[in-house]
């Protein structure tokens, strides 16, 4: 499928949510691209498509929504999962790196076994907002020994400038709302 053609109909399904999480904030749903099969087929098609140029070893999906993009990529590609969850969700011995939300602060964590050194990640993630998010699971992957190959996305909201938080890391969108 075509990119712009992708973007404009990922344009279309995603809803605002207005106030939510809290008042001031726009809420970009992604469940809406969840329950249009062709959609979340295509949305994935093309997550893996630009993942799989990144000869990665792993896919980091970040909590929660990451998920649902992620682990689908992942097993297109054969590949493992790293699940990089939220403060107190995973059992064994984590590693662990604070960072800011568009409004808040907040706790990520990975196993301290996930990667390998030398390992190439691919990290994918529904939204990138600010980039606090992105950056704290890249250095969780980087604290590990791991290599960031690329940061890739459905959604970004780039009137907030995400970007600059990743530095050099290779950022891939499917639509930008600016």
């Amino acid at each position: 499928m075509n990119s712009d053609a992708l973007e404009s109909r990922l344009r279309e399904a995603i809803r605002d949510i207005p106030d939510f999480p809290k008042p001031g904030i726009r809420f970009k749903d992604i469940t809406t691209v969840l329950l249009e099969p062709g959609l979340f087929r295509d949305t994935l098609d093309a997550l893996t498509e630009w993942a799989e140029k990144h000869e990665a070893h792993k896919i980091v999906g970040v909590d929660a929504r990451g998920f649902l993009f992620a682990a689908p990529v992942a097993d297109r590609l054969r590949i493992g999962l790293v699940p990089v969850r939220k403060l107190g969700k995973l059992p064994y011995d984590t590693l662990q790196e604070s960072y800011d939300l568009e409004y808040g602060v907040n706790t990520l964590e990975v196993h301290t076994d996930a990667v390998e050194e030398g390992e190439r990640v691919v990290v994918i993630d529904d939204l990138l907002a600010t980039g606090g998010t992105i950056r704290a699971a890249a250095s969780l992957v980087e604290g590990l020994g791991g290599v960031i190959a690329g940061a890739g996305f459905v959604v970004e909201l780039g009137f907030l400038d995400g970007r600059a938080q990743i530095g050099d890391y290779e950022c891939f969108s499917l639509v930008n709302f600016e």
